[in-house]
């Protein structure tokens, strides 16, 4: 009995775990960070706490800033550089998926798409700062 109680909990929190959201934001725009952790001292609103009682103390909304908080819109660089991320993540993962090339040959490929992604970010730091 002490068994099956055992393998029923494990599976349970392999289920929470597992139906937690991953990384952040999503493929083709910026958004960053993960999951938002949103601590809160009540219930629902008759009968727990409200505007100005959560933690911490003295903000005016029960889940933090409105609207989703105070955040920066990204700057043209931080776009581009994302772009380029992506567009070689994808390079890449065609390199490493090619079947014709031998092994030694996937990992040069790889290795060499990497030095260049890099060498591209930058050239576009350079000539957005020489601006």
């Amino acid at each position: 009995m002490k068994k099956i109680l055992a393998i029923l909990l494990a599976l349970a929190m392999v289920s929470g775990v597992s139906a937690q959201r991953h990384g952040g934001g999503f493929r083709g725009g910026y958004r960053g960070g993960g999951t938002r952790v949103i601590v809160s001292a009540g219930g629902f609103y008759p009968f727990g706490a409200y505007y100005g009682f959560g933690m911490p103390f003295g903000y005016g909304y029960p889940y933090g800033y409105p609207y989703g908080g105070y955040t920066q819109r990204p700057s043209k660089l931080d776009l581009q550089i994302e772009d380029i991320k992506h567009d070689y993540a994808d390079k890449i993962a065609s390199a490493r998926a090619d079947d014709g090339l031998s092994r030694k040959e996937r990992r040069n490929e790889v290795k060499a798409l990497k030095r260049e992604r890099d060498n591209t970010i930058l050239q576009a730091k350079k000539s957005y700062y020489k601006r």
